[in-house]
């Protein structure tokens, strides 16, 4: 059985603090994900000094700072980064961050990471694509605000740059905070995974936990949820976030509904095979009769238990004659007819 690949998306839920960055990579060990991830960029690389807000970034922070106020007061160094990176270790979790620049492409590749994630807004940045194919690592793109085409486009520029195909995951996304249910559709996952042949995954922005547990049983590889340490505190992301006692509930329903999705083979399971004979029915007389008697359909009745003849079996039995007498309510054994 493949394992669900859970990530715990901190991305900037942590303020720009590194204590609470830390406090976020307790709490994600804690719930059993695979993953934590942050987010990485230098903000003067990445955005305009007066690139607007998005709406439900001017819901949840201040109104009279730029977006590239907002940013520079989450960006954490290098120093910080490698911090981060080093108690991961320690918490036995995978540290992943997502680089929005290729400074940050470079330094996270330094630090050794394995996995490279890929920003939904990202998957129109040419340059920023060929980037990370050259790296030659495992990577996972989001596909929010995308077409097939722009997807197709994207996933072609990655592996002609380096990366091979069976490498690169695709995750299903929506890149609105909170996404509401009516546009998640999630079965264009499905469509990704069919038309590009590759592992899909599912990137949440939803409040609460259905979705993500929906996604896995409609063949999700990966989960990708943020979460914080209070909905509460101040930021652009912790509205649309799980929190702590949220987050172990929903990989605790993942890590159920994988088991639960079995093999595919259908087959008596071990745990209910005990109760074949209980369920099931045999082939019983409805009266006593003589031996010689002719065995029509009305003389016979199906009863439980089903350890004597199956009754898919009846028109074996129908117009043969009795070898001795039987008594109503015995069950009907090949003995009787020879």
């Amino acid at each position: 059985m493949n394992k669900v690949f859970i990530i715990a998306e901190a991305g900037v839920n942590h303020n720009g603090s590194l204590d609470i960055a830390k406090k976020l990579i307790d709490v994600a060990a804690d719930t059993g994900v695979d993953a934590i991830k942050f987010q990485t960029f230098k903000t003067n690389n990445i955005i305009s000094k007066n690139a607007p807000k998005a709406k439900y970034q001017i819901k949840n922070t201040s109104t009279s700072e730029t977006q590239y106020e907002m940013l520079k007061k989450l960006e954490l160094s290098e120093k910080a980064h490698l911090a981060l990176f080093q108690y991961c270790l320690k918490k036995n979790i995978q540290f992943l961050s997502t680089p929005f620049d290729h400074e940050s492409i470079s330094f996270l590749n330094s630090l050794g990471l394995k996995i490279f994630k890929i920003p939904s807004g990202e998957i129109t940045n040419l340059p920023y694509l060929r980037h990370i194919g050259k790296l030659k690592k495992k990577v996972i793109l989001s596909t929010g605000m995308s077409t097939i085409r722009e997807i197709e486009d994207a996933l072609n520029i990655i592996i002609t740059s380096g990366t091979l195909k069976h490498n690169i995951s695709l995750l299903h996304a929506n890149t609105e905070y909170p996404t509401p249910f009516k546009d998640v559709n999630l079965l264009a996952m499905q469509t990704i995974a069919n038309t590009f042949k590759v592992n899909v995954g599912y990137s949440d922005h939803t409040l609460g936990i259905e979705i993500p547990i929906a996604a896995v049983a409609l063949g999700a590889t990966i989960i990708e949820k943020h979460f914080t340490l209070d909905r509460n505190m101040n930021g652009p992301d912790h509205k649309a976030s799980l929190e702590p006692n949220e987050l172990k509930e929903m990989v605790r329903c993942i890590r159920n509904i994988e088991i639960a999705l079995g093999n595919g083979i259908k087959t008596p399971s071990p745990s209910e095979k005990k109760n074949i004979n209980i369920a099931r029915k045999s082939i019983y007389y409805l009266n006593s009769f003589k031996k010689g008697h002719l065995i029509k359909e009305s003389d016979l009745i199906m009863k439980r238990p089903g350890s004597g003849i199956s009754p898919m079996l009846i028109d074996n039995i129908i117009n043969r004659k009795l070898i001795k007498d039987v008594c109503q309510e015995d069950m009907l054994s090949w003995e009787d007819i020879g």
